[in-house]
């Protein structure tokens, strides 16, 4: 199974105790609706391996403690931290409102604002630690684009499209000559196959 046909879930952050339980960090919009996985994908040097479950705890919202079968002690598992976590596109339950979507789903769709009319192609979706954020390819510019209800409001599947209300002034932030306007990245790293807003 690769990466195209599955969504990252998270990552491994640390280890728990010294029989080799982890604690993963889902990056998710309800933590608890990972609760009775029993199987998952883990990054490891760039290729997919998955691992059953033995046991996972949900602790403090997005944090779980979760012990993986064969991976019994620290040093084992001291070798999975920063591995990404991911699972099958098929355990998605398809959202059918069209105010929400998972991240990855609007990649390569159309932006088209309301004033403006078609914009550009989404390239990507940042997961940052304040704001996540649609980055947009408008005219050979990256453009990034909060994601919230009021500059979001909608996605058009049929259509492959989304629907935005830009601020004021922002395309003009990142296709300005001067280029020294533009905001810079930080947070979290990327993540295309992650959850819904």
């Amino acid at each position: 199974m690769t990466k195209d046909d599955c969504y990252q879930v998270g990552h491994i952050t640390k280890t728990h105790g010294v029989n080799g339980e982890l604690v993963f960090f889902l990056d998710v919009d309800d933590a608890k609706e990972y609760a009775d996985i029993d199987s998952i994908l883990l990054e490891v040097k760039g290729q997919l391996t998955p691992y059953f479950i033995e046991s996972i705890t949900i602790v403090k919202g997005s944090r779980a403690i979760v012990a993986l079968e064969e991976v019994e002690t620290i040093e084992q598992a001291e070798r999975l931290i920063g591995s990404g976590l991911w699972l099958p596109l098929a355990n998605l339950e398809p959202i059918e409102d069209e105010t929400r979507f998972y991240f990855h789903e609007i990649i390569g769709f159309r932006v088209v604002d309301a004033e403006k009319g078609a914009l550009g192609t989404v390239t990507a979706v940042y997961t940052m630690a304040t704001q996540d954020l649609i980055a947009m390819d408008y005219e050979g510019h990256e453009v990034l684009i909060p994601i919230n209800s009021d500059i979001v409001p909608s996605v058009n599947r049929a259509e492959n499209q989304i629907n935005v209300v830009l601020p004021e002034g922002l395309l003009e932030i990142y296709t300005s000559d001067s280029g020294n306007d533009k905001p810079e990245v930080d947070g979290d790293e990327e993540a295309d196959e992650t959850d819904e807003d």
